[in-house]
């Protein structure tokens, strides 16, 4: 396959993959606005973090290794070692099942069965869906390796949406079932991800035998896909099988940080499962909005300043004018960043019980659910500026500075899990908040002083003017001051009437903050009109 072509689809499959995550945050979000009020907080901890987490770790043990090596780029790869070698996830998390099974049963915390029936069959069923899951993995690895772009997202976009569907059924239906509805659910959407890949490769090996760039496609029948013997060579590749392992040593640690909080939770023993519940709503809710407003900023910008500056020169040593306009629209969208999350951190604040009133009912807005809240609405605010800094100073470092920045993310990343322990033990559940707060913070201090270094050699400052004008710090105060007081006097009431009129209010006080950023804020204004209106103009011509 020519290199143009490995790019395009490449770059299909990563739209295609971000289409698929917010599709299965939005399944998400609206399966936890339904059943929130059908179930406890205590089997809403149990599912979401403790059963979801032996999930997620057996697929992780038994197939991220597997998949980043088998999809390395090699020349003359004999597809049927690669085959053989992925069958070996199967054993593999048939063994890692049975080791955690035990683990989560008789190690962990049990739930009260009075709360939560059903636990031991419940951990069994999530365990058992994972190894159903692990069925399709070389299917799922040649689907990835030939290109099959809209597969994945189909199938796995598919097989969500009927554990979601299944799930909601179960809970309205027969509510009394409680977990079991849950197991029912993840063990119907890994039997359907496993059937509709092998339907799909059974019928694409009976249909045709070259892809449309021409390449041969290595499986000419069903039984390809299943491990073989191969004259004159061992079962399994030894190369590759030692790429695997190298593999998982290095992605190891990457599981325990992106997963930090729920081993936290679950194997310390600092939060109740009620809590646990609880929070990881917060943190789908909250995350909800950085993927939305935020992470499409994070990349164009980064992309603009890839394509704008030469990686590892300084700004005294790039071109004029690259420096000239680089340094502009950083100034800029750190303060639409920053705009935008002080915003949010205002209305947030003082909505956040009526917000979790609305979407979850009282197992959300009662309790500690609206402080999580607030804490959250701060902590996007310092991810919009961590996201936009670290885009900079990733388009413009030098491969040495990575190699410096990730021995640094690795402390970071330890001090957190170190706060987050703390952190949680001694205030409860606001603790992992401040200390994902605390590690953006860190991580923002590494990179103001990476773009003032970067910039030291000019005329250009981009981050001083990134904080809003006085008269938009000032329009803002005011409007968290009138909207917290009427939160306290209009939505913790059951009329509607006093509802509506602390809405009607947050309007009004943000449409007074937009009217003073549109006066004051000329040169952000300017600067987002005129690309509004460059891009209507070219689509006209």
């Amino acid at each position: 396959m020519k290199a143009s072509a490995i790019l395009a689809s490449a770059t299909k499959a990563a739209t295609y993959n971000m289409v698929l995550q917010l599709a299965m945050r939005v399944m998400t979000f609206m399966l936890n606005a339904v059943v929130l009020r059908y179930i406890s907080r205590d089997l809403l901890g149990v599912v979401n973090v403790r059963l979801t987490l032996l999930y997620s770790t057996i697929l992780f043990l038994t197939k991220e290794a597997f998949d980043r090596a088998c999809l390395s780029r090699a020349e003359k790869r004999d597809w049927r070692l690669v085959t053989n070698l992925m069958w070996c996830t199967s054993p593999l998390a048939l063994t890692w099942s049975i080791l955690l099974t035990i683990v989560w049963l008789y190690f962990l915390e049990t739930p009260d069965p009075h709360l939560i029936p059903h636990y031991t069959l419940g951990v069994i069923m999530f365990a058992v869906s994972s190894c159903i899951e692990v069925l399709a993995e070389p299917l799922f690895v040649t689907g990835q390796a030939f290109m099959f772009i809209r597969l994945k997202v189909v199938i796995l976009g598919l097989s969500q949406a009927i554990r979601c569907f299944i799930a909601v059924i179960l809970v309205l239906v027969l509510p009394h079932w409680g977990l079991l509805g849950f197991a029912m659910a993840q063990l119907s959407c890994s039997i359907c991800y496993a059937a509709m890949y092998y339907l799909y490769f059974a019928h694409y090996v009976t249909s045709q035998v070259k892809k449309d760039d021409g390449d041969m496609f290595p499986f000419q029948a069903v039984q390809d896909f299943f491990p073989q013997a191969v004259e004159g060579k061992p079962l399994i590749d030894s190369d590759l099988a030692s790429l695997t392992w190298s593999f998982f040593k290095q992605s190891f640690l990457k599981q325990l940080l992106t997963e930090g909080e729920r081993y936290i939770m679950t194997f310390l023993d600092v939060l109740s499962f009620a809590d646990q519940g609880v929070y990881d709503v917060i943190n789908n809710l909250g995350s909800m909005v950085a993927r939305f407003v935020f992470l499409p900023i994070e990349e164009n910008g980064y992309l603009f300043f890839s394509q704008m500056l030469v990686r590892g020169k300084l700004a005294h040593e790039q071109t004029e004018e690259s420096i000239v306009m680089s340094s502009r629209v950083l100034g800029v969208l750190m303060k639409i960043v920053t705009l935008i999350g002080c915003i949010i951190l205002v209305f947030g604040y003082s909505n956040a019980y009526l917000a979790l009133s609305i979407y979850g009912g009282e197992n959300l807005s009662s309790g500690s659910g609206p402080t999580l809240l607030r804490w959250y609405c701060l902590y996007v605010l310092v991810i919009a500026i961590n996201g936009t800094t670290e885009g900079f100073v990733f388009a413009t470092m030098s491969k040495k500075d990575v190699d410096r920045y990730n021995k640094k993310m690795l402390v970071f990343s330890v001090m957190f899990l170190t706060m987050a322990w703390y952190l949680t033990k001694q205030i409860g559940s606001v603790g992992f908040i401040i200390a994902n707060c605390l590690n953006m913070m860190a991580r923002i201090s590494h990179s103001i002083w990476f773009i003032q270094h970067y910039f030291a050699g000019s005329q250009f400052s981009p981050l001083s003017n990134m904080w809003p004008s006085i008269p938009v710090i000032v329009t803002m105060i005011i409007s968290l001051l009138l909207t917290s007081v009427s939160e306290n006097y209009c939505c913790y009431t059951d009329g509607y009437l006093g509802k509506l009129s602390h809405v009607g209010l947050s309007g009004v006080c943000l449409l007074v903050v937009a009217a003073s950023v549109f006066l004051t804020e000329h040169a952000m204004v300017k600067l987002v009109t005129d690309q509004i209106f460059k891009r209507k103009h070219s689509k006209e011509s």
